[in-house]
């Protein structure tokens, strides 16, 4: 008689917990690993990805696309039948709200970085003070560690405007963080290599560049957007058998001989993909050391005000894909995007409307958040007004606010995960997954999800995994 599946307990149902449940129950290829019951505190599985409507068009409430140069949430989406609704982004135009003007985002560039100075200075966005200093790359000086700040790193070396005005809005559209604390090695690793090489960093980033890339988009999407991805998981998930209890908040942890007590509940083994703090909490009994780390990583909090405009009064609509605004100007948004032209499938949904979206808000300047719905209209419509003229009312709008959003990754940030994983990994039948260890991206959660499994059915030495009953 074949031996019977261990029972795995996946606490947290965003797209990480959701992955890991797929993987451990074979619902998303591969055969099933585990008996599976996943438990999600909310009233809703998806986390940070969601859709709604907004003046009766669906649209994207939280992340809106994913990376597709990492195959992960791609194969993810496939796995679970989506396949057919990929769609990429119809333009990836972009501008920078720089220096009273929109400026074309400057290509051949790394998160920021230049590797073409001649296309940054065609851009407009740097002043000529600016341009001059980035030409005028200073040498590396004392030969860099293990990390390093970005802001610090690339101000030493190609001048402050470079991530005033380039660096710092870009880091701050995917970690709404602060360029002078996010950490070279654990953000931007290829840039870290580039550093360490000791060479130019303009030269060095121009060579990463002028690599062969692999075919295909750098974006996907998904046609009703990707807030539909969790949802696909889900059904997937229970097709293959695993129990989704919504409503179903975990408030203790407790190893055993033979696995472990979730609330009481018997298990061989538990992944926790909830964000840090949750995790810290549920580990102070069982693993203090890891608890304490986790619970000293920071979180940063925004707001997406989605406004829908009737298209017939924007005369006309404005283009691109959207733009990023950096910090240190002072406005009110952070960054724009024009939905209904960056994607295809909201267009065809919705041809007499236009959909943007505007973000406000970011780690240690989260005021935007208190205030309300009105509020962030209005100083959003203000900022449009003056950055592209946009002088239309919305006919709907939707405020959406994520507090405690965006996991930050400070300078040892990998170091830190590295010691949580060890101090967890000792217990055995314990791993953890999620935005707060290796990426904030779709595809960097999927990949966690995958290597907690991986690590959660690797018992360590001298340890066998037990069986529930």
């Amino acid at each position: 008689m074949a031996e019977a599946l261990p029972k795995v307990t996946v606490i947290g149902g965003g797209i990480a917990g959701l992955a890991a449940a797929a993987h451990l129950a074979g619902a998303a290829g591969g055969p099933a690993l585990a008996r599976v019951t996943l438990l999600e505190a909310g009233e809703r599985l998806g986390g940070k990805l969601r859709t709604g409507e907004v003046g009766g068009v669906q649209v994207d409430l939280g992340a809106e696309s994913m990376l597709a140069r990492r195959p992960e949430a791609v194969e993810l989406a496939r796995d679970v039948g989506l396949a057919d609704l990929l769609e990429p982004p119809s333009t990836a135009k972009a501008a920078v709200w720089t220096r009273g003007e929109l400026r074309p985002l400057p290509g051949g560039q790394l998160m920021g970085v230049p590797g073409d100075l001649a296309a940054l200075a065609a851009s407009g966005v740097l002043s000529p003070e600016g341009l001059a200093r980035a030409r005028a790359e200073r040498p590396a000086g004392a030969a860099l560690g293990d990390d390093a700040a970005i802001g610090a790193y690339v101000a030493q070396r190609l001048g402050q405007e470079v991530v005033d005005r380039l660096v710092e809005p870009l880091l701050g559209g995917v970690y709404a963080g602060r360029a002078e604390e996010i950490s070279l090695r654990a953000a931007v690793p290829q840039l870290l290599a580039i550093a360490q090489g000791g060479g130019s960093l303009v030269e060095g980033v121009h060579a990463l560049l002028d690599r062969p890339q692999a075919g295909g988009p750098v974006f996907q999407g998904l046609r009703g957007g990707i807030g539909t991805l969790p949802t696909a998981v889900a059904a997937a998930c229970e097709r293959a058998g695993v129990e989704l209890r919504l409503r179903a908040p975990v408030s203790e942890l407790r190893r055993t001989a033979t696995g472990w007590l979730v609330d009481g509940r018997a298990c061989d083994a538990v992944l926790l993909a909830t964000p840090a703090p949750v995790a810290a909490k549920l580990l102070a009994t069982e693993a203090p050391d890891a608890a304490a780390e986790l619970a000293a990583i920071e979180y940063a909090g925004m707001a997406l005000v989605t406004l829908a405009f009737h298209r017939a009064e924007l005369a006309p609509a404005p283009s691109g894909s959207g733009f990023l605004v950096p910090p240190v100007d002072g406005r009110s948004i952070k960054a724009a995007t024009f939905s209904s032209r960056k994607w295809g499938w909201l267009e065809r949904a919705a041809p007499d409307a236009f959909v943007l979206r505007t973000s406000l808000g970011r780690y240690r300047d989260e005021a935007a958040l208190d205030l309300d719905d009105a509020e962030l209209v209005a100083r959003s419509l203000a900022d449009l007004r003056e950055a592209v003229g946009l002088t239309a009312r919305p006919y709907a709008s939707v405020v959406s606010r994520w507090r405690a959003g965006l996991p930050q990754y400070p300078v040892g940030h990998q170091a830190k995960v590295a010691r949580i994983r060890a101090a967890v990994g000792r217990l055995g039948g314990l791993a953890l997954a999620g935005a707060a260890y290796d990426g904030v991206g779709i595809p960097a959660c999927v990949a966690s999800a995958r290597r907690a499994v991986d690590e959660l059915l690797t018992p360590p030495p001298g340890r066998r995994a037990g069986k529930g009953e």
